[in-house]
């Protein structure tokens, strides 16, 4: 927890004194992240609530987190309305149309690869992705701002969706937000590692729920495995893909194109590997 935020988890440290901080709470250092405290105490400027990565990309509040809550709940609820159950909302017309389905996919159906990150089974499905959901989302919403945020989420949801139809059973009903939740949280590894932070508790979290993913039965490794690679590799677009640019061209506009350009071609990616996949099923 923050420790100036105690309502917030998080897996961010102060590189100075060590103490957990989250996003708003740490501005940047010539070596790693100093918390509030300590950049008082070296009589340097209170942080603005700028973060990790290029200049002034952070946001204050994780709006984007918020609604991505409010519409996964609300997609659940609909479901379980039509289905009439908590647990079987696999009757629900809503589920129908969306669940990533290979075969439907392959008719020209590829809004699935989207809507499936939407979709949930039961309630203890939604209940688990919304609370990390809501754990990892605010963090990284806040290092990276919203609108980079919403990117990361939609390259991981698309990367997750894409895995799935290339390595596992075409004909196997997928749902679910777990590949792009695995995105935050190769989104989250990034930002520590670029604020030069220890990473060995997010490396232990990544490395439990991938052997949680492969014991128990039912869940699609693939979806965590695609979504926490393309979460990782939008981050790192974001984070570090601006340091590839010669010094003289680092401008605001610059940064945010490399930026932009690596989430683009990511999502990009996503959907090419998931609409040919979809197209040998016909071949």
């Amino acid at each position: 927890m923050c420790v100036r935020h105690p309502d917030r988890p998080t897996g961010l440290a102060c590189s100075r004194c060590g103490r957990p901080a989250c996003p708003q709470c740490l501005t940047p250092a010539a070596v790693g992240q100093h918390c509030v405290d300590c950049v008082r105490a070296s009589g340097r400027d209170t942080p603005r609530g700028t973060v990790v990565g290029p200049r002034g990309i952070g946001s204050k509040t994780p709006w984007a987190t918020y609604v991505l809550l409010a519409i996964n709940i609300a997609v659940f609820a609909a479901t379980v309305a039509q289905a009439g159950s908590f647990t079987e909302v696999r009757g629900s017309r809503i589920f129908y149309e969306g669940a990533l389905f290979g075969p439907f996919l392959a008719d020209g159906e590829y809004w699935r690869l989207l809507t499936a990150g939407f979709l949930h089974f039961s309630l203890i499905h939604v209940a688990v992705n919304m609370f990390s959901l809501y754990i990892l989302g605010r963090d990284v919403e806040i290092t990276l701002g919203t609108a980079r945020f919403v990117g990361v989420y939609l390259a991981s949801l698309l990367g997750g969706s894409a895995m799935v139809m290339l390595f596992e059973n075409p004909n196997a009903i997928n749902a679910g937000a777990s590949g792009a939740i695995f995105g935050l949280m190769g989104a989250t590894l990034v930002v520590v590692l670029r604020a030069k932070v220890p990473a060995g508790f997010v490396l232990g979290v990544i490395g439990l729920n991938i052997v949680l993913s492969l014991t128990i039965p039912n869940i699609s490794l693939w979806a965590h495995l695609g979504g926490l690679v393309f979460g990782a590799a939008a981050a790192a677009g974001v984070l570090y893909g601006p340091g590839l640019l010669p010094a003289g061209s680092r401008t605001a506009r610059n940064v945010a194109a490399v930026g932009w350009a690596s989430i683009a071609g990511l999502i990009v990616l996503a959907l090419l590997i998931g609409v040919m996949r979809a197209a040998t099923l016909t071949a």
